[in-house]
């Protein structure tokens, strides 16, 4: 209540970058500078400015006030207030610039879904019921759901409006006006409605900035769709952010490419081709363990109650065979540790006569373990003990 006091006088800022959203430098009178709610900074009103405020899904502007770094851009009541850490003299005059590579970028990634989220209501009838700009990348929530197929669609008909280099439009019809017009709208607004208009892709209702053209957005790239809240969330790049992927992209399939002595548009079988050769390695060496495990029980002394066999490296499956197979040799508890003492050792134990758990929970509280399963069988992990501290445990149980 005390902050719309305070401003509640102000005359509301003059937004330059309704005028020019390219509008990189500026001048304008400081009205107000003030502690931030916070008391770590301050809040600086100007008459006129080219700072956007954070509004529409999308970040306010960064730059600076001669040599003071603006952090953040908010607005109230049509007041807009510059985020610093430093504080500006009252009645001076400043020269605002924006750090444009950030507002830039943002532009392209904003008409980029603008020109996405126009094609998806006007083909499938879908409204965009969430966007949010990252930093990183931008996300699409729509209520409905969309095929694979429908989004490479999507994908080249946004870049098909790229190539066209569209003008893109801002117009303020009047409440006349307004009412022969069919525009996208997630809320309902009051005064004056700003409409950004892309002849042949979409006509919404919008407070952002966006660049003058479709060609200065570059490329738009639909990097993910999945299903999300009954509809699905359609993630996106543009401009130099999809540029960017494209290069990293890029230099993994050259890296994978050299390591499989394959060309970069040949990698797609060349690594099906590896996957099937680990499959029949896999095979051969799960052979080879069957046979060293054979070996072991055959070695089996009737007189033996426990049974541990230790391993480095040994397959799950054939870990488990083995214990059940000496479970039918021996009466007391067997087991199989695969590890080393220097990195712990995952195990598996079974018994016909006892109950494993009790040597399970032995182990656990001697060697910081976990683990658990039923009676006749416990499945864990041991992160500390050696071999011989751990079998000996065994045996006690």
């Amino acid at each position: 209540m005390e902050e719309k006091h305070m401003f509640s006088n102000e005359k509301e800022t003059e937004k330059l970058y309704y005028k020019d959203s390219h509008k990189k430098e500026f001048e304008a009178r400081v009205l107000r500078c003030e502690k931030n709610a916070q008391g770590d900074g301050y809040r600086i009103v100007l008459d006129r400015t080219a700072f956007f405020p954070e509004g529409g899904g999308q970040f306010g502007d960064i730059g600076w006030l001669n040599e003071v770094k603006v952090t953040d851009t908010r607005e109230k009541g049509g007041i807009i207030f510059h985020e610093t850490k430093e504080p500006l003299e009252e009645g001076s005059t400043v020269k605002g610039r924006l750090d444009f590579e950030v507002r830039f970028d943002r532009m392209q990634q904003h008409t980029g879904e603008h020109i996405l989220s126009g094609l998806v209501h006007y083909l499938y009838g879908y409204d965009n019921v969430g966007f949010h700009l990252g930093e990183e990348i931008t996300t699409l929530d729509f209520n409905g759901e969309l095929t694979g197929e429908q989004v490479e669609d999507l994908e080249l008909r946004a870049n098909g409006a790229v190539f066209g280099n569209v003008p893109v439009q801002v117009l303020y019809p009047s409440k006349e006006q307004l009412q022969k017009v069919d525009y996208r709208s997630k809320i309902e607004i009051e005064g004056q409605i700003r409409i950004v208009s892309i002849p042949g892709y979409d006509i919404c209702a919008c407070c952002a900035p966006h660049v003058d053209r479709t060609g200065e957005i570059g490329l738009i790239r639909i990097v993910g769709c999945e299903k999300h809240r009954g509809g699905c969330r359609m993630t996106i790049l543009c401009g130099f952010r999809a540029l960017r992927d494209a290069r990293r992209k890029q230099q993994s399939v050259t890296e994978v490419s050299v390591a499989l002595s394959a060309k970069p548009e040949r990698i797609g079988e060349a690594v099906q081709h590896l996957r099937e050769e680990q499959t029949k390695l896999r095979e051969q060496l799960n052979r080879v363990q069957e046979r060293y495990l054979e070996q072991k029980l055959s070695a089996l002394s009737k007189e033996e109650t426990c049974v541990c066999i230790f391993e480095e490296e040994l397959d799950t499956v054939a870990a488990r065979n083995f214990v059940n197979r000496a479970m039918e040799q021996c009466s007391g508890i067997c087991g199989a540790f695969i590890g080393t003492d220097e990195k712990g050792y995952h195990y598996i134990l079974g018994s016909r006569n006892v109950d494993v758990r009790v040597c399970a929970k032995m182990l656990q509280e001697r060697f910081h373990g976990k683990g658990g399963g039923k009676p006749e069988m416990v499945q864990g992990s041991l992160t500390t003990g050696t071999a011989e501290e751990i079998k000996r445990t065994v045996m006690e149980a």
